[in-house]
């Protein structure tokens, strides 16, 4: 028995007289496998028979993590879940705990939370469209989307500090008010975004390569995909109009004025054309944000209070009040009242949720996150049996998955 058949449980083998059946490891090293999962395939020819995720690789344990340090210091570890889109991470997170404290933030706190959230589902549809195509063969797409990406991550530096961990969105609003110049940074971005797009959509929507790789591939019913839970671009691309933004509006969603793109094939091509138009639609949204910022006052991009929010530095100048407070909030954390918060977005992969306990210490008692990729991830052995083994790496690519998501 080879070293590599060791590795697999026996109940996955076949029978001898099976003819040319075989069983394949794929990753956790292999690059289209975005990350650090292995699937086991059962293989007749070329033929997958039957897929086996295997995860855990990555296993951070940031669920349990969270049960050792306050509501505040939990914010550092989400960000390196989805890690292609940390803002979003964060931004959940806070909204189940303010939720729990009843909490009611800003309006130039949504908005600027709107704005760069809308940045990070196209930094993260970016990197998806770039390595995606760069599986199936069309390298060119990847170098215009990474390049486009670092402009993002620039706007991610400018605001947060950093681009990639920022803890930028907190409990009661942001870290602090976007720095001068930001406007005119995003705007820009924003006008040069669309005619990049539109480039992106020449070089792969027609051509008959790319439409050959992916259209019938990794076909799954919209009743299949209900059954699953699966979310967001999977969903829509079932032909199902479904939007957290939409249907439970967050951050003042519903202010803004914006499409949810639908596809009815459900294959890897129309999850393509779902990503695609949603990075249209995202710029969209982030224009109309900066124009409601300019109907806020500057500064109030932090909830006040006395508890749940650390106070302004003219007032740690001002007294002694002040000082300890400040000392007191990043030491010993605020203490939400007992009970428990449930509260999701619509990420660029589905919906992420958090759902918090509160036993009314400065501690969460449990966090459980609901990762959009886990989910999908499910999906994948039902999408990739009847498929041809060429045809994995491109089933892979259309459920987007990140495994910070995954092994939590």
């Amino acid at each position: 028995m080879s070293k590599t058949a060791e590795l697999i449980p026996s109940h996955y083998y076949v029978e001898e007289d099976s003819g040319h059946r075989m069983v394949l490891n794929m990753g956790p090293q292999h690059p289209s496998t975005h990350g650090v999962l292995r699937l086991v395939l059962e293989l007749d020819g070329e033929v997958c028979l039957r897929c086996i995720p295997h995860l855990g690789y990555l296993h951070t344990g940031i669920e349990k993590l969270s049960e050792a340090h306050n509501y505040t210091k939990n914010i550092t570890h989400y960000p390196r879940m989805d890690y292609l889109a940390p803002m979003n991470n964060e931004l959940a997170y806070c909204l189940a705990v303010e939720k729990l404290i009843g909490l009611e933030v800003p309006a130039r706190a949504s908005y600027i939370r709107v704005i760069m959230s809308e940045v990070s589902r196209c930094m993260s549809h970016l990197l998806w469209l770039g390595t995606h195509a760069l599986d199936i063969g069309a390298s060119s797409v990847f170098m215009y989307a990474t390049t486009e990406r670092e402009k993002l991550l620039e706007l991610y530096e400018m605001t947060g500090g950093q681009r990639m961990m920022t803890s930028y969105i907190r409990v009661g609003g942001v870290k602090e008010d976007v720095p001068p110049g930001f406007e005119r940074a995003v705007r820009t971005w924003a006008e040069g975004f669309g005619p990049l797009v539109d480039m992106l959509d020449g070089l792969l929507t027609q051509n008959p390569i790319w439409k050959e790789r992916t259209i019938g591939v990794g076909h799954m019913d919209a009743d299949t995909v209900v059954s699953y839970g699966l979310m967001g671009p999977i969903m829509r691309a079932a032909g199902i109009k479904q939007d957290i933004r939409k249907d439970e509006p967050y951050c003042r969603y519903d202010e803004f004025d914006f499409n949810i793109p639908v596809y009815p094939e459900s294959d890897v091509y129309s999850r393509y054309m779902v990503r695609l138009n949603e990075m249209r639609e995202s710029r969209k949204i982030v224009l109309q944000g900066l124009q409601k910022l300019h109907e806020t006052e500057p500064g109030t991009h932090m909830w006040v209070s006395d508890h749940f929010a650390p106070p302004p530095r003219r007032d740690i100048n001002a007294d002694i009040e002040g000082l300890i407070h400040h000392f007191k909030y990043w030491t010993e954390g605020f203490k939400p009242p007992a009970g428990e918060a449930y509260a999701c977005i619509e990420s660029g992969k589905g919906e992420l949720g958090f759902y918090v306990v509160s036993d009314g210490s400065a501690k969460p008692m449990r966090v459980k996150i609901r990762g959009a990729s886990f989910v999908n991830l499910a999906a994948l052995p039902a999408m990739c049996e009847g498929q041809m083994i060429a045809d994995i790496a491109a089933i892979i690519g259309s459920i987007d998955i990140v495994l910070g998501e995954v092994d939590r």
